[in-house]
């Protein structure tokens, strides 16, 4: 169920809307290209945590369903209920175990019970509200379960050399913030925010795939910039040519650049004590 815009999108939209809706063709296989870049990540680290047989899952902006899959494949969790505002994707690709969610995680209706493991990744980065987010996605995991959260990092600081990769996501998270809200500046926050919703003990790591030609996040980049090149071409930071630019350098031997990082943070529900 898709609400209104949120309070916090400068530019009254919502992630899907005015950028990446999934009515556009070929966006499926531009969320398939960011996980095959970070899906191998993202399972290693939930089952380092555990997940495995007997546990209840919770996959947040589930996409196409490829981590919520996995875990039933691989890990042999019990079931996952995969949760999207729109589920086309998901609906398409049913798997055994596999519940589908069509919902929105902002509204206050969205309590869909409690799980072993809480997972969104790419999620909380779109959304305003985020501390009372995470809160919320705290009290969904049972007592001994854990809420595992991955956003991306923006490593385009100021002191980073400059190449037609590092301008071109400059304007991208300029021009996604003043579209659709998308801010990434207080991901590294993630640690202290699940802390104080609770959780503990709280730990972190961060992954950073290298731009190849013809990766999956270069692939990624590629087509995330063509399909937010208005958003971009609004900041003034970037004209037609510079976009055209920056995508053959993504192709080319040439690159040399750091890719935007994912963090991903985990704590743990403390274990109800029997009175």
């Amino acid at each position: 169920m898709n609400a209104a815009p949120p309070e916090g999108a400068p530019g009254g939209g919502r992630y899907g809307e005015a950028v990446f809706p999934p009515e556009q063709a070929g966006e499926s296989e531009r969320i398939d290209f960011g996980a095959l870049a970070y899906d191998d990540i993202t399972m290693a680290r939930l089952r380092g945590l555990g997940a495995g047989p007997g546990w209840r899952c919770l996959d947040v902006g589930a996409g196409t369903g490829t981590v919520s899959r996995r875990l039933l494949d691989e890990a042999g969790v019990a079931s996952v209920l995969a949760v999207d505002r729109d589920v086309r994707f998901l609906d398409e690709r049913s798997s055994p175990g596999l519940d589908v969610l069509e919902a929105d995680i902002t509204a206050p209706a969205f309590v869909p019970g409690r799980f072993r493991l809480v997972h969104a990744r790419f999620v909380l980065m779109h959304l305003p509200e985020r501390e009372r987010l995470i809160t919320r996605l705290a009290e969904l995991v049972e007592p001994g379960g854990v809420l595992v959260l991955s956003d991306a990092l923006d490593l385009t600081s100021d002191r980073a050399p400059g190449t037609p990769y590092t301008e071109m996501m400059r304007a991208m998270w300029q021009g996604l913030r003043g579209t659709i809200g998308t801010d990434v500046s207080w991901v590294p926050s993630y640690p202290q925010l699940l802390r104080g919703a609770g959780l503990k003990p709280v730990a972190a790591e961060i992954h950073a795939p290298p731009l190849l030609p013809g990766s999956a996040i270069s692939r990624f980049w590629a087509d995330t910039w063509e399909r937010s090149r208005e958003a971009m071409l609004a900041t003034g930071l970037v004209d037609d040519a510079a976009v055209d630019a920056a995508v053959r350098y993504l192709e080319s031997e040439e690159c040399a650049a750091l890719s935007a990082g994912m963090l991903t943070v985990w704590g743990w529900k403390p274990e109800e004590t029997p009175e």
